[in-house]
């Protein structure tokens, strides 16, 4: 039981403090935009992981490299598109669309009956959150797919992690943060220039480096190489709620009745894939 449940808490840690970080991270919008703001997001939390991490100190296997630059390069384009869609819509509608991306790792991974049950809940959950019942406005064709784009990124992220971290779980994120470092950081500079180096910015661009990477990828990693692709897809059924009641305490962006079920909905499903499913065989170690 306890090879399953480490795994799992380590995931909600991991979900709240990234959602945190996006709630301060959208307060940085009007002064880098949403590029800079992932340039100074992905920057800082790939320094914080180098030194905590040192990962010169461990060789890696030399079939690991291709999944690692798979890793870094999903893990870069999947923030650089979440923030841009950020930009145009609530935190909880953002990453409800982006949550199409895991979702889809779960259900291909699915075989049993009681499988589908948990997810026709996340599914269930996710429409009543998606704008498509006409009680919600402000998301716009751009917004939404850029959302849906950083969904299959978050997919291939899943999929090169699971490769790329078995037997090297921590030395993955610092290297892969580099990676994604490199892919936003052109970006961002391009962008936002010369207000990157503002002083004024940097405490609240520590703050989302150490919420939104340094911490939840370390958490992830090490949830990711202990469960298997469905586990690990259907518990990030939970991101949605995260996002919506961050949204609510950080942004005030407030609930409808119908986002209180599709919260209650979307937590079934991940209570359910939790108590149901098996724990890995053999957990590999870091």
């Amino acid at each position: 039981m306890s090879s399953r449940l480490i795994p799992v808490g380590l995931l909600i840690v991991a979900m709240v403090s990234i959602q945190t970080g996006a709630s301060v991270a959208k307060r940085l919008f009007p002064l880098v935009g949403p590029q800079g703001t992932t340039a100074l997001r992905l920057i800082f939390g790939t320094v914080i992981l180098l030194v905590v991490l040192r990962p010169w100190r461990t060789r890696r296997r030399p079939g690991s490299w291709k999944p690692l630059a798979g890793y870094g390069i999903s893990l870069g384009l999947m923030n650089l598109l979440f923030y841009m869609a950020l930009e145009s819509m609530p935190l909880g509608i953002a990453v409800a669309l982006e949550f199409t991306g895991p979702l889809a790792v779960a259900m291909i991974a699915s075989r049993r009956p009681l499988d589908f049950v948990w997810i026709a809940l996340a599914v269930s959950g996710l429409l009543l959150l998606l704008p498509v019942w006409g009680g919600m406005t402000g998301v716009d064709a751009r917004g939404a797919a850029l959302a849906l784009g950083a969904g299959i990124c978050w997919a291939l992220y899943i999929v090169f992690g699971q490769r790329a971290g078995t037997g090297h779980a921590t030395q993955t994120v610092a290297l892969g943060s580099v990676i994604a470092a490199c892919v936003a950081a052109p970006v961002g500079v391009a962008h936002a220039g010369g207000a990157l180096l503002s002083p004024a910015i940097l405490p609240l661009a520590l703050a989302v480096a150490v919420l939104s990477s340094a911490l939840p990828y370390s958490l992830e990693m090490l949830a990711l190489t202990r469960l298997p692709a469905k586990t690990f897809g259907t518990l990030m059924s939970m991101e949605p709620a995260v996002a919506t009641v961050s949204g609510m305490i950080f942004l005030k962006e407030w609930l409808a009745p119908s986002e209180w079920l599709a919260i209650a909905l979307i937590i079934a499903a991940s209570v359910g894939t939790t108590v149901t499913t098996a724990p890995p065989s053999a957990p590999v170690p870091d």
